[in-house]
């Protein structure tokens, strides 16, 4: 376990910064397309890999008691984004229209590569800025979803997909056999309704019409409108068209990691619309090492749901006993997971094991694979 003086030091810290070594590669594509244009995808996908295999998991169990003030250094990182990924984003729209020389194909896997950084590491911080008390941080959360043009996910994250996980109201659970492609397309249709509906089911509750001010998709419209003017400032229309098009790639990257983080596994229905409350079982756990450092923990998936404000650095890890285990880490999977026949052939097999293990009493598995139980109540 590692200890409050541990966590303190800065060096414990420092491997989770790993993020930092997109920026310089993003700069060497632009100046020399061709074939640096591989560079990106080879370093968050391929070398993590690599070293996840090298590495093997990490055991480690933080003390969960770590008062905040000792993990400065970890939440460093995450505060300090916005500004360096806004500088990718606006300052690449900037050097393609202005005269970079790159090629069509160049400048679509340029962006491609601004979407790694944007999407991969920059719609995850986010995702554990949302989580937190501290206004400042959901700010920067709300901020880093705006230049990506996916600013319902806040809601739908907070208010469908930590509650329903794992039954039919969730859409972001991916169902057993459920190719990605399929997956994409029906959260890219559900989720900004179901977004909708949660925070106007909240104005219900308060009293207050659905367009009153407190509804945060006006912020959530007047961050993206704003982002997309800057755009327009920086590069005109085809500035705008770039600065969609790393959105495209981001979003897509972000699905693919929640396409993997609960496929297949469901909560056991208890009849009348209602599920079973949400146990480390019901996400996929995976503690490679170097993966874990580019995605700030968020493999510890399965503590994540367990205990969703617990700060990523003191995210614990489980045994195959109590959580389901990748058998790679996230880069290595998503991968694979755009390959749907590969895919069921690797996870299938896994999610019927899990199903043996946790709920060896159910014998037809029908009505949960074809989502077939009454959505929860609200």
């Amino acid at each position: 376990m590692s200890t409050r003086e541990e966590l303190r030091q800065p060096q414990r810290a420092l491997p989770f910064w790993l993020s930092l070594g997109t920026v310089p590669l993003v700069l060497i594509e632009a100046a020399f397309g061709g074939w640096s244009l591989i560079l990106l995808p080879l370093y968050a996908w391929w070398l993590v890999t690599f070293l996840d295999k090298i590495l093997g998991k990490n055991p480690d169990q933080p003390d969960v008691d770590t008062p905040e003030e000792d993990l400065i250094w970890y939440r460093a990182i995450t505060m300090a984004w916005l500004p360096i990924q806004l500088c990718v984003i606006y300052g690449m729209i900037w050097w393609v229209t202005h005269g970079s020389g790159l090629n069509l194909f160049e400048i679509v896997a340029l962006f491609f590569g601004v979407g790694v950084i944007s999407g991969t590491i920059g719609m995850v911080y986010a995702h554990e800025l949302m989580h937190q008390k501290d206004r400042v941080e959901r700010w920067l959360a709300d901020l880093l979803l705006a230049s990506v043009l996916y600013s319902h996910f806040r809601s739908e994250h907070l208010l469908v997909h930590h509650l329903w996980v794992g039954t039919p109201r969730d859409a972001v659970t991916a169902r057993y056999n459920e190719g990605f492609h399929r997956y994409f397309l029906r959260v890219l249709r559900d989720c900004p309704r179901s977004a909708l509906e949660a925070e106007c089911h909240k104005l219900d509750r308060a009293g207050r019409p659905h367009w009153h001010q407190s509804n945060p998709f006006w912020r959530y419209a007047g961050l993206q409108l704003v982002a997309l003017l800057l755009a327009f400032m920086v590069g005109g229309l085809f500035g705008v068209v770039l600065f969609v098009l790393q959105a495209v790639f981001a979003i897509w990257q972000l699905e693919l990691t929640n396409y993997i983080e609960h496929y297949g596994l469901t909560r056991r229905y208890l009849g009348e619309g209602r599920y079973e409350h949400v146990k480390p079982h019901h996400s996929w756990n995976a503690a490679h090492f170097a993966s874990n450092w580019l995605l700030i923990n968020l493999q510890r998936h399965s503590d994540h749901h367990y205990k969703p404000s617990r700060r990523f650095p003191l995210l614990q890890t489980y045994a195959k006993s109590e959580a389901p285990q990748l058998p790679l880490g996230y880069p290595a999977m998503t991968t694979l997971a755009m390959i749907p026949p590969l895919w069921r052939r690797r996870m299938n097999p896994r999610v019927r094991a899990w199903r043996a293990q946790f709920y060896p009493d159910i014998e037809d598995w029908s009505p949960y694979n074809q989502a077939l139980f009454p959505k929860p109540r609200s």
